[in-house]
């Protein structure tokens, strides 16, 4: 259970900065220039810092030079100490421009969380100390995606973890908001890389964030959007390179999006690839000895559907998607399963995209579904699975095929205007 305390005088921010934000020394003096200039003006500031970028992929090739197989516990003592780095350079930055600041481990901030070490789950955090710093004007520098479990271990929340730290902090403290800064000044109707018509969202309410987070879009982690939308934090994504109020992600049905179309951005996510294991379904048993086997190897699936093979055929099989990276690893301990059970025959289709519409009430309406295959088949795109639900239309195609899809349907449904 977090511990809410709210300072009075005031307005309080939880400030996050992503690895970009603060790759550099000269990124970390424009960051501090900006806190500093807040700091001026009467505003209190937590702070929760990432590594730098690339620091954290550096810390984990370093493991794996030693052991490809490190244990999980070893590998958070190790990849925890890149925001270390961070926040001591913020915080002399800060001093030298006379603000009072102080830089701070997860263990010394006391949050605390389960001992599931690389992706651990935030239980509770002792806000004493943060708000002792706070009275005394002094801006509390948090390293972000850490924490400690119950024996004192050092944990990790994952990547992306720093942004639910920083969630975290602000339902703790109370804060006025929460604000994400990171290398785009907001949530697009789509990624402006692919298309450059996407517009930048002013508000968007949680839950299609969570939804677009859920399905790809990086702006934010969904670990930190179900916490604000559970504790009810203010969250705002904005920009540590350029000036502007970005975008708020707000609750209720008062945001200007929920009077729009229902359709409300288009989430992407490559690097994906298909497995079909032809005739699972024979045997419960053959069905139950892959879940648990993706269970063990922390593979995340989606699109779990049973398929005919064909009209003649009544054996069944089951077709899902999975990140391609993690092909390779799972072929082999399925070959080795093969061994005690016959799986049957397994069918891989690589380079493989998930594009979704997402939005409110998409489910209900049959023909935004029938409307985005026809934009599809009209660009030669073939649908090859298909998910909805109340809040997302998910089809996977060619990964060749993506930005072409992306740009059809982002005009199709006319995201581009106001």
């Amino acid at each position: 259970m977090l511990e809410k305390r709210k300072l009075s005088g005031s307005k309080l921010f939880v400030k996050k900065f992503g690895g970009t934000s603060v790759g550099s020394i000269e990124r970390i003096e424009v960051v501090a220039e900006q806190i500093a200039k807040s700091a001026h003006s009467g505003e209190q500031q937590v702070l929760v810092l990432s590594a730098m970028a690339g620091e954290t992929n550096r810390l984990f090739a370093l493991a794996a030079q030693i052991d490809p197989r490190a244990s999980a516990r070893e590998l958070d003592m190790l990849v925890s100490t890149g925001e270390q780095i961070s926040i001591a350079l913020m915080a002399m930055a800060l001093q030298r421009r006379g603000i009072k600041a102080r830089s701070l481990t997860g263990d010394q901030v006391q949050i605390h969380t389960n001992s599931q070490f690389g992706r651990a789950s935030i239980e509770s955090v002792d806000t004493a100390y943060l708000t002792s710093l706070l009275e005394q004007g002094i801006v509390p520098i948090v390293a972000g995606f850490q924490g400690i479990d119950p024996n004192g271990d050092v944990t990790t929340l994952g990547r992306g973890g720093s942004d639910t730290t920083a969630v975290a902090l602000a339902a703790a403290l109370r804060a006025d908001e929460c604000q994400i800064f990171t290398d785009v000044s907001g949530v697009f109707t789509t990624d402006p890389n692919i298309d450059s018509s996407a517009r930048r969202l002013d508000v968007i309410g949680f839950d299609v964030m969570l939804e677009m987070a859920k399905l790809g879009a990086k702006v934010l982690h969904p670990d930190s959007v179900e916490y604000a939308q559970r504790f009810k934090v203010p969250l705002r994504v904005l920009s540590s390179f350029e000036a502007g109020q970005g975008t708020l992600i707000q609750f209720g049905d008062e945001s200007e999006l929920a009077m729009a179309a229902s359709v409300q951005g288009i989430a992407i996510n490559k690097a994906l690839a298909t497995l079909t294991i032809e005739g699972l379904f024979t045997s419960s048993e053959r069905y139950q000895a892959l879940l648990a086997c993706l269970a063990r190897l922390e593979v995340d699936v989606e699109f779990i559907t049973p398929l005919k093979l064909n009209e003649i055929s009544p054996v069944e099989s089951v077709s899902f998607m999975l990140a391609e990276a993690k092909v390779d690893i799972l072929l082999h301990e399925l070959e080795v399963l093969s061994e005690s059970l016959d799986l049957g025959q397994l069918i891989v289709e690589r380079q493989r995209a998930k594009v979704s519409l997402v939005g409110k009430g998409l489910q209900a309406k049959v023909g935004l579904l029938t409307k985005m295959l026809d934009v599809l088949g009209n660009e030669t795109i073939h649908a090859k699975l298909l998910s909805t639900s109340e809040s997302k239309l998910s089809t996977v195609i060619d990964e060749r095929d993506l930005h072409k899809a992306v740009r059809a349907l982002h005009h199709a449904f006319e995201l581009n205007k106001v």
